[in-house]
């Protein structure tokens, strides 16, 4: 049962984050756009089943939860805080190999790989922390020629700042390393 360290507001004003005590995950990240994709998920369908919630995303030690900006944060904070308390904390064996089963065999050529990499890596140091500390984060979802797709989650899903600021600074970062390269959120 994870308790609840703090709560912290995020950038956008729909979003909150949840620091936990003990870990929900470990290092496997959750995100969920609506309860559908929830179903397999006993901790985001519950927290789905409060009314106004739209979005929840999660990892490790931090869970941020979205609302569509109808409800009364101060309530809809308990009602998530307890379905979170309910919850049972990470087994670190079994999300590992979870983990490990997830990952995918790419079609990608030896070079694609590398540009992926490099690209990553620069977003796991440059752009990944402060999204994470927002409550949020960022998937790279393609590498299609001189197009990359990403999707935001968590907080950054839907805060306006995401759209137009954020993604025109990371595809500004990432030129950096592949100079004609356009970057696209889905």
């Amino acid at each position: 049962m994870p308790k609840i360290a703090d709560i912290e507001d995020t950038p956008n004003p729909n979003a909150k984050k949840f620091i936990l005590r003990e870990p929900l995950t470990w290092g496997i990240t959750r995100s969920y756009e609506n309860a559908g994709q929830a179903m397999d998920d006993l901790l985001a369908a519950a927290i789905f089943d409060i009314e106004h919630v739209t979005n929840v995303f999660y990892v490790d030690r931090w869970l941020t939860v979205t609302q569509d900006g109808r409800a009364d944060w101060k309530e809809l904070l308990h009602r998530v805080a307890d379905r979170i308390r309910a919850a049972p904390a990470a087994d670190e064996q079994s999300a590992r190999l979870t983990a490990a089963a997830a990952i995918p065999i790419s079609d990608m050529s030896p070079d694609d790989q590398q540009r992926l990499y490099m690209i990553n890596g620069l977003l796991d140091e440059q752009i990944r922390p402060y999204l994470q500390g927002d409550g949020g984060d960022l998937h790279v979802l393609a590498l299609e020629g001189n197009k990359l797709t990403v999707h935001y989650q968590g907080a950054c899903g839907s805060c306006p700042s995401s759209i137009s600021g954020t993604l025109v600074s990371i595809e500004n970062l990432v030129k950096t390393i592949e100079p004609d390269i356009e970057v696209v959120a889905v």
